[in-house]
């Protein structure tokens, strides 16, 4: 392992000259066969599966992060829910000064591959559940420190989805989609009504008790890797910027998703089966009323920071792939 983790450094000096200048290095390796560059995220972050002794490996590589460390967000949080029995992606190798992060292979099966060959809406369902079982134990299992406790300290449990926070995102949409995306200039009676409508609905988001929030909980960031031929672990990836929400938040990612739509029928469905499960595991009651109010106004919120989030990734970066 040693041996395979010198190459892993030399190889990622290569990167940076280029990816050619790796696969041409990796001819000569020893210990790594091969390497290719897997689908990145919305980030800046790249992701490389890397064979070794049959063996795979996935490489995170971003900027070098030599003055945070093993403070760095992913890790942080990673070691957190690790604590909290949440199946999250192993942690091998770090190496601060050369930017790069050696995880478990989870596999190339998202939530959202699963759901795209689903053949019965009883299938797609299942896979929901699942998912929506493993958004529960987040939820329940995660919970910010006791006072003067720094067994459980994690930053995000000091920054929360308040109202300034929920409205920095409307304000974001607002320049990035029709500012910059569609060139548009708002009529100040308009911007207003906009502003103040959803001023509203994020006064009442804000008002909301919370819980740990992954926020970008949607089928993209559940892996599903096999356990056996008989048994599946789904796997939350991505969580890095998770700070405290309300509960709806993750929730409507996952049901009101960007990248799969789901029937109504099936939303109304898997609210009802998170509800019943989540007042079984948290040994609380919900207002179910209230709390498909509150997940309605979560979802206008969220996807209309998706759109923006989405204008931003071409306006910036000339990518139109979202």
């Amino acid at each position: 392992m040693n041996s395979f983790k010198s190459d892993l450094r030399q190889m990622i000096d290569q990167l940076k000259l280029g990816e050619a200048d790796a696969l041409s290095w990796v001819v000569n390796s020893d210990t790594i066969q091969s390497v290719v560059k897997l689908p990145g995220d919305a980030s800046a972050r790249k992701y490389y599966r890397i064979i070794s002794n049959l063996k795979s490996y996935i490489v995170m590589h971003m900027e070098p992060f030599l003055d945070q460390k093993n403070s760095v967000p992913f890790l942080t949080v990673q070691r957190y829910l690790l604590q909290c029995g949440i199946d999250v992606p192993e942690v091998l190798d770090i190496c601060p000064e050369k930017g790069f992060i050696l995880l478990e292979d989870l596999g190339d099966i998202t939530l959202l591959r699963k759901l795209q060959q689903v053949s019965a809406p009883e299938i797609e369902r299942n896979a929901y559940e699942k998912a929506i079982d493993l958004l529960i134990q987040f939820q329940v299992s995660t919970f910010p420190a006791e006072k003067n406790s720094d067994e459980f300290s994690l930053d995000a449990f000091q920054l929360k989805f308040d109202h300034e926070k929920l409205m920095w995102e409307v304000d974001f949409t607002i320049e990035n989609f029709y500012q910059l995306y569609l060139k548009r200039n708002l009529e100040q009676s308009d911007l207003s009504l906009i502003r103040n409508g959803f001023s509203e609905i994020c006064t009442l988001l804000a008002r909301e008790k919370t819980v740990l929030a992954h926020r970008d909980f949607h089928s993209r960031n559940i892996m599903i890797a096999k356990n056996s031929v008989y048994s599946e672990r789904f796997v939350m990836i991505d969580f890095q910027d998770a700070r405290m929400g309300p509960p709806q938040y993750d929730l409507a990612s996952l049901l009101k998703d960007s990248y799969y739509q789901l029937e109504e029928s099936q939303i109304s469905a898997l609210i009802n089966y998170y509800i019943c499960n989540y007042e079984a595991k948290a040994h609380q009651k919900l207002d179910r009323a209230h709390f498909c109010r509150i997940f309605d106004l979560m979802s206008l919120q969220r996807n209309f920071k998706a759109i923006g989030s989405f204008s931003s990734f071409m306006n910036r970066r000339g990518d139109p792939s979202y």
